[in-house]
């Protein structure tokens, strides 16, 4: 097996973990919340976990996301173009790949103001 498909999918395998992770902490959250009254604005605890479970939410959403970058950079893989920035077409550093496997520009794209988040 290639070096970028076994480093994209050891990614896949720790976002999936994390996802589950946070999965069963939001489940603790939601399950906190129903032992408390839920009147969250008169509930001095009823702040605390509706921010906990606003905060499990996001990072659960960040993972998924994270997942649709992994998916997206292993196509790239299959149709030749992973290592390729998308936005001047030479090659993506190595170092930066390692660093973030699922990187669509090189560092100095990345660094430009108009190069989305990558």
């Amino acid at each position: 097996m290639d070096q970028p498909r076994e480093r994209l999918e050891a990614e896949r395998r720790q976002t999936l973990a994390r996802l589950a992770d946070l999965s069963a902490d939001f489940d603790a959250v939601v399950a906190a919340s129903r032992d408390t009254n839920a009147d969250d604005e008169h509930d001095p605890e009823g702040a605390t976990i509706a921010f906990e479970r606003s905060q499990v939410q996001a990072l659960v959403r960040q993972a998924r996301e994270h997942l649709a970058e992994i998916d997206a950079a292993t196509e790239r893989v299959d149709a030749g173009t992973y290592g390729t920035c998308e936005d001047c077409g030479r090659p993506i550093a190595e170092g930066r790949l390692e660093a973030r496997p699922v990187a669509r520009t090189c560092i100095n794209c990345a660094g430009k103001p108009r190069a989305r988040l990558r």
